[in-house]
């Protein structure tokens, strides 16, 4: 079978390691500007001995066990000791022109060190510079905005999910802030290689949409060929199975090296008050998060000297389509509601909707508010949604359209209850998502407490709905975490 180009997950290319390079030059400007408040120098002027360092962090253990697998074998395979202990350290270095920070993840397996975030801010006058390895947040929705478009989310573990920033990947960027005045804002960003959305390749947390590519396959070879072949369904269906017996899928060999200037982002995002209401516009180009899916078939299928499958002729492709995007945003305060909405809409190359490797131009939009209730219980309450454009040009085949069988618009709901009690010490909550079009949904209650620098946590995550849904597919994963961490 004829695969484009694999990701390299394990050695970086030349110019990913060149990108690491210039990313750590850059980390080394601050200890020039610092060195004299370090006493490297001969002034004892006490207006340069304004740096400061600090260091924090935490170090965590948890346990987990599904519903559908609870024995003690189970609980061995899904909680080794590369999964149960997790420690972060953030560094951090100020001075009255520059900060550098350093946030780094340590786990035993896969690889023991991974940096979270590492960046330099410079303060240019009006104008604050930074560079290196961020998560930048864009828009105003506490979770998942269709606005916040710069870094890529992490979903290859769903029980995370309820910490929107804790699952964004930083990627390498500039970024530059010019404050025009105490209350306006211009921003630029400029990522010079793209990575897109993580999801599991393989386990439990593994869309369908990647593991349910061979059968996609076969569906889209069946709606082909029987328009063309004198053969029953279930014939074609045999002669198709039979060929792919043997057919090594390996869905991590589809994806492109998208480590190359040709997948550079960037972006401009204005913000100021008007009045009593914070307003936002943006404009950003890059390539959408979610891959795009497309195959070629050519030669698949032969009648001589008998009809015969050959998986080896399928030509997979795996890309991000590049898009235009455009935002407006606002936040205000009506009757003590916290009101938060967005709007935007994301243009494809695919103007005339009936190019079926490429996603249909969208709106998109995101309402939401915070409010206090009564007897101290806090609701945050936000619906995101997408509509696609020229709908009815979406192609019915799979094989053929990367948006067959999609719906005309998917609208989620996220909603969050807290209450706390014992001077803050206990908090309650319940986090929940709901796919109205998908007809599923995913619920998280859990408990914590909190004394001086020790928290306990104990939540149940509780997917349920449609299994043909996004969250209804993990309805099997249902499970029961526990997560003890100590702060300093």
């Amino acid at each position: 079978m004829y695969m484009e180009p694999a990701m390299n997950r394990t050695f970086p290319n030349p110019l990913f390691l060149r990108s690491i390079v210039l990313i750590f030059l850059l980390l080394l400007v601050p200890f020039f500007i610092f060195s004299q408040d370090f006493g490297f120098g001969d002034t004892d002027d006490p207006e340069t001995q304004e740096t400061t360092a600090r260091v924090s962090g935490e170090i965590a253990a948890g346990l987990i066990g599904f519903f559908n697998d609870f024995n003690p074998s189970a609980l061995i395979d899904d909680n080794k000791p590369e999964d149960i202990f997790e420690a972060k350290f953030n560094f951090s270095l100020s001075g009255r022109f520059a900060d550098w920070f350093v946030n780094l993840k340590v786990r035993l397996e896969p690889s023991p060190i991974a940096i979270d975030e590492a960046f330099v801010r410079l303060y240019l006058g009006p104008v604050d510079l930074e560079a290196g390895v961020r998560k930048l947040t864009w828009g105003r929705a506490d979770s998942f905005g269709p606005l916040d478009v710069i870094n890529p989310i992490d979903y290859s573990d769903l029980t995370a999910l309820g910490s929107p920033r804790n699952i964004k990947i930083a990627r390498p960027m500039l970024h530059a802030s010019w404050n025009i005045n105490t209350f306006s804002k211009l921003e630029g960003v400029f990522v010079p290689w793209f990575a897109g959305n993580e999801y599991a390749m393989e386990g439990r947390w593994a869309p369908v949409q990647i593991t349910g590519l061979p059968g996609m396959i076969r569906s889209g070879l069946v709606a082909n060929l029987s328009s063309m072949l004198l053969l029953p369904d279930d014939a074609l269906e045999s002669i198709i199975e039979k060929g792919f017996a043997d057919w090594k899928y390996n869905p991590a060999s589809f994806y492109p090296n998208t480590n190359k200037l040709r997948y550079a982002q960037g972006g401009l995002r204005f913000t100021t008050t008007i009045g009593e209401t914070d307003v936002g516009a943006q404009y950003f180009f890059g390539r959408l998060p979610r891959p795009a899916f497309n195959a070629e078939t050519t030669g698949l299928f032969t009648l001589s000297p008998s009809p015969v499958v050959n998986p080896n002729n399928v030509r997979v492709f795996v890309d991000y389509n590049y898009y235009h995007h455009f935002g407006v945003d606002c936040a205000l305060v009506i009757a003590g509601f916290n009101i938060r909405a967005e709007a935007g809409v994301n243009i494809t190359g695919d103007l005339k909707g009936d190019d079926g490797a490429v996603y249909n131009p969208q709106v998109v939009w995101s309402l939401g508010f915070d409010r206090d209730l009564l007897w101290g219980i806090n609701l945050n309450l936000q619906g995101n949604g997408l509509v696609r454009l020229m709908y009815d040009k979406i192609g019915t085949n799979p094989l053929t359209d990367t948006e067959a069988g999609a719906s005309r618009s998917s609208t989620r709901i996220t909603a969050i209850l807290s209450r706390k009690f014992f001077q803050d010490e206990l908090t309650l909550k319940a986090t929940a998502l709901w796919g109205i079009e998908d007809r599923d949904f995913y619920i998280i209650p859990a408990i914590t407490w909190s004394k001086n620098d020790i928290t306990a946590e104990l939540s149940v995550g509780l997917f349920g709905g449609d299994k043909a849904g996004e969250l209804g597919q993990y309805r099997d994963n249902c499970y029961l975490k526990t997560v003890v961490s100590y702060s300093f």
